[in-house]
């Protein structure tokens, strides 16, 4: 954990957050560590096993993910925008709050739709 004002200060909220990130940061971790290891082991049944490993921290992360959306409106919100569209990453930023970038309609000009 790692708190930057003492952590008698803080509120049970900010400890739980701090534990989320923490516990992601680590799952992450041990996701690189098991591909890294899956992609130059030579026996199948344990590089299968790597693969397997790294699929359940996959798993750990989405679940912790997850937590932090349901608790904090603004992951939600960013998550919502950023999850699950085709759009590309850094362009999905210009559509205006609340739009969808998956909808053609949300990446308008402004100057009237070409898909009628």
């Amino acid at each position: 954990m790692s708190f930057y004002v003492p952590y008698s200060d803080l509120p049970s909220e900010a400890v739980a957050l701090d534990s989320a990130i923490d516990s992601l940061r680590e799952e992450l971790d041990a996701t690189n560590l098991y591909h890294q290891r899956y992609l130059v082991l030579n026996d199948e049944p344990l590089k299968e096993l790597m693969l397997h490993n790294r699929d359940e921290e996959i798993e750990h992360c989405a679940m912790l993910i997850e937590w932090l959306r349901r608790k904090f409106p603004e992951f939600d919100r960013e998550l919502r925008k950023y999850l699950f569209t085709d759009a590309g990453i850094t362009r999905i930023e210009a559509v205006p709050d609340g739009g969808n970038a998956g909808d053609p309609a949300a990446r308008s000009l402004g100057i009237g739709s070409l898909l009628r």
